[in-house]
């Protein structure tokens, strides 16, 4: 049970892998984006799970094309040493056009051991 209380923080507070990921994504650069996560990490989207570098590697590729996009980093949150929330507001072609999203990270040996994205 951890004892800290969740803060707000400016988004350029976020830890490193967490920055490298976002701007990776960005940038739709797969290689460095997947090089943010252990080689066992988990990635839940849209209700689906991918486990592993191979299924991690499939789900950047196809979620990089699927849809056009802009995406603005509107808030971070320290939840304690190893989780942070990161807030995007995404427009674009995809269902609904808007949509704000939690980018949930759980954080091991300073790499993403695991990610939560949801509205």
């Amino acid at each position: 049970m951890h004892t800290e209380q969740p803060q707000n923080i400016a988004p350029n507070a976020l830890p490193e892998v967490i920055t490298r990921y976002l701007e990776a994504r960005r940038g739709k650069d797969t290689a460095a984006a997947l090089g943010a996560f252990h080689s066992d990490a988990t990635v839940t989207d849209e209700g689906r799970v991918h486990r592993g570098a191979p299924a991690i590697e499939t789900w950047l590729t196809r979620s990089a094309g699927e849809y056009t996009y802009t995406i603005e980093l509107t808030g971070a949150l320290k939840i304690d040493t190893t989780h942070y929330v990161a807030t995007h507001h995404l427009e674009g072609n995809f269902p609904g056009g808007v949509v704000d999203l939690h980018y949930r990270f759980t954080l091991s040996e300073g790499l993403i051991e695991g990610l939560l994205i949801e509205p």
